[in-house]
């Protein structure tokens, strides 16, 4: 199963970042792709061990709803996410904070893999992979932002 792992320094404290990354409407207002949307479950809002959110999206060409479940929660360092209803075979998402003198590093940890068997493999490996992580790395940098600037 592919995993993505993307660091990023953030110069706020853990209990900012934090919650940053765990607010749906934040979240929201990241998006590259302005047709994803929260439309069931929790939609705005800071999520808890236990929260669902359903998600309609499109990615790739290809329109999809995702139905993710926050199935681990330590507050503030760790939460994750895992898709319990959707077009991926597995997908979950840890999201991992730790303290450094003023600083926070925050690590995303995405493990994924699409249906299909062989063909699911290469699309995950040549394609999939690499346009999750970009998805990634922009939206930490809009977390990274707004952290550093309230």
């Amino acid at each position: 199963m592919p995993c993505i792992e993307v660091k990023t320094e953030i110069d706020a404290d853990i209990e900012k970042c934090f919650d940053l990354a765990r607010d749906v409407t934040f979240y929201q207002s990241t998006l590259k792709n302005p047709t994803e949307m929260a439309i069931g479950g929790k939609v705005s809002g800071l999520v808890q061990k236990g929260d669902f959110t359903l998600w309609e999206t499109r990615h790739l060409y290809i329109h999809q709803h995702l139905t993710l479940k926050v199935t681990e929660f330590e507050s503030p360092v760790l939460f994750v996410d895992e898709m319990i209803e959707g077009s991926f075979k597995s997908y979950k998402h840890q999201h991992i904070f730790k303290e450094l003198q003023n600083k926070t590093l925050m690590i995303d940890r995405f493990y994924f893999e699409s249906p299909y068997g062989v063909i699911g493999k290469l699309y995950d490996t040549f394609i999939l992979k690499k346009h999750i992580k970009n998805l990634l790395v922009f939206r930490n940098a809009a977390l990274k932002e707004k952290a550093e600037a309230l």
